[in-house]
């Protein structure tokens, strides 16, 4: 992956606000004048997947030209960041990135994290994915409070299924250890969350954490409960189910989305295509569709959405480290 080094991030931006010469203004203008193409580092059929492929049918229906999402999954997104980087910056070849590619642990993708804008430059953020936190029917704990006090009171006696060590499902097990002050039994699984969640529902394993596909079927059935969601704020589809941080001020864990171009793009051309995924992120009938596969559109401009990558991995450094030392 191309690795250039340009300093602090306020210096990147600065760059990418300088006047450009009119060639750069005429092409932003007929921009996009052929299909272009978004690599996604999401596996296909995925809910990340279809994100990808909704939000560029909404820009395609925009700008004309198709907008084509191309799957290069693998290597905690490091596979489809290369790919991503490895073109002409001319707009017609952008990234969409996942939370992975910036939080990742460096024995598991040691050519990430990511950092904007050294590598990519921002064009907007897309959706969050948050995470949800379910207990076993038969360990008789109804909230996050409960949870925590028996916990406090039983160290180590409570175990949490682990769907793939350094998945965001793992970390948000180990913020949640650290902001909360209780120890769990971490229980790993390398077969995928199917597994983790059938031991879960069966009483072999205490809890689990996990987003909205993966859970969502086992909740339906009554196989596990619900008991918090790592969201800012409670969901529009789970009215009465509290957020994490309504027990632990501030806790909020979510995977996410964002629309990143290589190097080197025209920043009118980065301008226009952020005002046009604002306006995708902002269809109703698209944050419909997002919300029921457990996506919520978020709206930021380049300036926001290099803000709050920062921010995350700020956030996430410290529980990379220790799940690294392990």
């Amino acid at each position: 992956m191309k690795r250039r080094q340009y300093g602090v991030g306020v210096i990147g931006l600065f760059l990418l606000a300088l006047p450009m010469g009119p060639a750069a203004h005429a092409q932003a203008s007929t921009y996009p004048a052929k299909p272009v193409t978004i690599i996604s580092d999401a596996a296909p059929g995925s809910s990340p997947d279809f994100a990808a492929r909704l939000i560029g049918g909404g820009l395609g229906k925009l700008w004309g030209p198709q907008v084509i999402v191309v799957n290069r999954p693998g290597a905690n997104g490091s596979i489809a960041a290369h790919a991503a980087s490895d073109v002409v910056p001319d707009g017609y070849t952008l990234f969409m990135a996942s939370l992975s590619t910036f939080v990742a642990l460096p024995t598991v993708a040691p050519n990430l994290p990511l950092k904007l804008p050294r590598d990519f430059l921002p064009i907007g953020f897309t959706a969050l994915q948050p995470m949800f936190v379910a207990v076993s029917p038969t360990l008789g704990i109804t909230t996050l409070p409960q949870l925590i006090a028996r916990a406090k009171k039983e160290p180590g006696k409570i175990s949490i299924a682990v769907s793939g060590v350094g998945r965001l499902t793992h970390l948000t097990g180990e913020l949640l250890k650290e902001k909360a002050g209780i120890n769990l039994l971490s229980v790993p699984y390398t077969t995928g969350e199917a597994i983790a969640i059938g031991d879960v529902a069966s009483g072999r394993v205490s809890m689990i954490i996990e987003g909205y596909s993966g859970i969502i079927g086992a909740v339906q059935a009554g196989k596990v409960k619900l008991i918090a969601v790592a969201s800012p704020e409670r969901l529009a589809e789970f009215p009465d189910l509290p957020t994490v941080a309504e027990t632990i001020p501030g806790f909020s864990a979510a995977g996410w989305f964002a629309l990143l171009a290589p190097k080197g793009t025209p920043a009118p051309i980065i301008s226009k295509a952020s005002a046009d995924l604002a306006k995708v992120m902002n269809d109703p009938d698209i944050k419909k569709r997002l919300a029921a596969t457990g996506s919520y559109a978020r709206a930021m401009t380049p300036e926001q959405t290099l803000a709050f990558v920062n921010e995350q991995q700020k956030t996430w450094e410290p529980v990379v480290k220790k799940v690294s030392a392990k």
